[in-house]
């Protein structure tokens, strides 16, 4: 195996079950997740053979990260739904995670489709920023306890509150944000997602604490997303703190479709 610097590692697309069987021991590596929780390795097989991607890192021969998506379709529109990454711990801040959504993205757009969605949790704040500011994928809606009890440690026995990102693969703002020339939106509106969260989610007697940001920032972000705003930017300072900025969404002059279009849950109620 090489050094781990990321240099070496190479992306490919993974066919075989002894491939979709390393998915899954990565997801127990990753996230410690119990058998129930755990995605098998049929489901990878059936994700690569219906139209999804399942593509996976390598160092050498081993591989050492993946991301698996399945094919969405909703309100007459299709689109890639990428549903897990992950990158083993001692391989992270390298940038693999941006590689991997930068390869599907690629797969996507050269089998027609121009979107991308994801969901993510809304307190971690390296994801958010990967997500928003280095990929530029917007957020307009948020689903609080997506997934129910999440066997993982690392949720802290929160509820898997989610924010789904959409990803325009060709739009100006995601264009104009991998180029790294992307111009930062004034902002309408801030929530803040205070750097030790972390510390608060692992600490029984902290927990509380966690818990408060996350039903505030719940309640913050839908009320906004009810409004009229979206996601469209987010910061980080000096301590690690982190800071979703939203502002007015425009679907016509972003090129993206209505965003009651994506809600088909909320008009079937």
């Amino acid at each position: 195996m090489s050094t781990k610097t990321g240099d070496n590692i190479r992306i490919e697309t993974l066919t075989t079950m002894e491939q979709f069987e390393r998915c899954v021991v990565l997801q127990l590596e990753v996230w410690g997740y119990s058998d129930g929780d755990l995605i098998p390795r049929r489901v990878f097989l059936v994700a690569q053979r219906i139209g999804g991607q399942v593509l996976g890192a390598f160092d050498g021969d081993t591989i050492i990260g993946f991301a698996m998506g399945l094919p969405g379709y909703r309100n007459g529109y299709s689109y890639i739904h990428s549903h897990m990454l992950a990158v083993l711990p001692e391989y992270r801040n390298f940038g693999l995670g941006r590689r991997l959504k930068l390869a599907q993205r690629e797969d996507a757009m050269a089998r027609g489709f121009d979107l991308m969605e994801w969901t993510f949790d809304p307190l971690e704040i390296k994801n958010s920023y990967l997500n928003i500011a280095r990929l530029g994928a917007i957020c307009r809606r948020y689903k609080a306890d997506f997934y129910g009890p999440s066997s993982s440690p690392l949720q802290g026995g929160l509820p898997t509150d989610r924010l789904y990102a959409e990803w325009w693969l060709n739009s100006p703002r995601v264009l104009e944000t991998l180029r790294g020339e992307a111009t930062p939106r004034e902002s309408v509106e801030r929530i803040d997602v205070p750097h030790t969260i972390y510390q608060w989610k692992q600490d029984p007697e902290l927990r509380g604490k966690a818990q408060q940001v996350q039903m505030d920032n719940r309640h913050a972000l839908e009320s906004a997303f009810a409004r009229g705003l979206a996601v469209v930017g987010y910061e980080r300072d000096g301590e690690g703190n982190g800071s979703f900025v939203l502002a007015p969404w425009n679907d016509e002059l972003e090129q993206t479709r209505s965003y009651d279009a994506r809600r088909p849950e909320e008009k079937s109620r």
